[in-house]
């Protein structure tokens, strides 16, 4: 039996194959996680192709260790080709279907450093995401109390505890607060501890080194590059790269009339935030420089506004560390 091409839908325990091999019969069947890897040496397809999902990056790598090469599509481009109702052998079929057009876009499979360095912002996120709900929280019931913090996390924490302790509250209500403060602290050391391991990769990995020159650019976002697009090679230009990011304005083109509106929602949700982060603190600083591009953002605020020059802004140092990337260059400002 000879394929050139075997498409899979994913699970956890169960998976549907669909491939059609060299005398156009048509293999479509179950199998589950056990069995796969024994399925595969039996078929021996050239390709395998799946939608880029949970665990779509580990069965890459072990069937690209396998002699396989590995298509990995995003599941938004493989549903116009799913016919009928959604179920796992429709979804196979579809996956076949789309891994077949010439203009596909696929998503390159991700190494195990990737996926660690991506895994770390993940906790990372999610702790920032907590602390900041607990703030919220405490800033509300406080309130309540007549207690009336500022935003900000930092301002809270240098604040909190000193209003709780002279507050007029009841022992069962200050003893609450200080509990949560306690824990809120307990976060702060977690996120720490975190942000010296991303400091530490930083400074040991060459790309995240390079990344960190620009402006705009720290631990956080060039680590968050490199385990994202790495070396950026699956990318054609800069541009392409922050059109992925979604730092570009929707298009919505007709008749030859081209309408463009506000930054997309197909994006990276995690590095497009953490990118104009850091060109907001850029922006915070600009009345501090003078040079050539404090100039340009100085005159594109004045004419644009304050959160178009940010996004601006985002765009081009993702255009910049796309080239810093493939070239191997370090950043030099003009």
């Amino acid at each position: 039996m000879s394929l050139k091409l075997l498409a899979i839908d994913l699970g956890k325990r169960s998976f549907h194959i669909d491939g059609i091999d060299s005398d156009g019969v048509v293999i479509s069947h179950k199998t589950n996680r056990s069995k796969l890897i024994e399925t595969i040496d039996e078929l021996a397809p050239e390709t395998i192709a799946m939608e880029a999902c949970a665990s779509a990056h580990y069965w890459g790598r072990r069937f690209l260790a396998m002699g396989h090469r590995v298509l990995l599509i995003n599941p938004r481009f493989v549903k116009p080709f799913v016919k009928g109702s959604k179920n796992d052998a429709a979804d196979a079929e579809g996956i076949y279907e789309a891994a077949l057009r010439p203009t596909m876009r696929f998503v390159p499979v991700k190494s195990t450093e990737q996926q660690d360095l991506q895994s770390l912002h993940r906790a990372r996120d999610r702790i920032v995401c907590v602390r900041t709900a607990l703030i919220n929280h405490m800033r509300g019931l406080l309130a309540e109390y007549g207690v009336i913090l500022p935003q900000g996390a930092w301002r809270f924490l240098t604040q909190a505890r000193d209003a709780v302790a002279g507050a007029e509250l009841s022992d069962l209500a200050r003893g609450l607060f200080m509990d949560m403060l306690d824990e809120l602290d307990s976060l702060d050391l977690r996120l720490d501890k975190l942000d010296r391991q991303l400091l530490a990769i930083c400074r040991t990995n060459e790309a995240c080194r390079r990344l960190s020159k620009l402006p705009g650019v720290g631990p956080v976002v060039a680590t968050a590059l490199v385990a994202t697009v790495d070396d950026g090679r699956h990318f054609r230009s800069g541009r392409e790269l922050a059109a992925w990011i979604d730092l570009v304005p929707r298009q919505y083109t007709t008749g030859g009339k081209p309408r463009l509106g506000g930054i997309g929602r197909r994006a990276n949700y995690f590095l497009r935030r953490q990118m104009i982060h850091g060109a907001r603190a850029v922006m915070y600083r600009l009345p501090k420089h003078d040079d050539r591009r404090s100039q340009w953002l100085k005159g594109l605020a004045a004419r644009r506004g304050f959160n178009r020059t940010v996004v601006a802004l985002a765009n081009k140092t993702a255009r910049t560390a796309w080239a810093l990337l493939t070239r191997k260059e370090d950043y030099v400002a003009a």
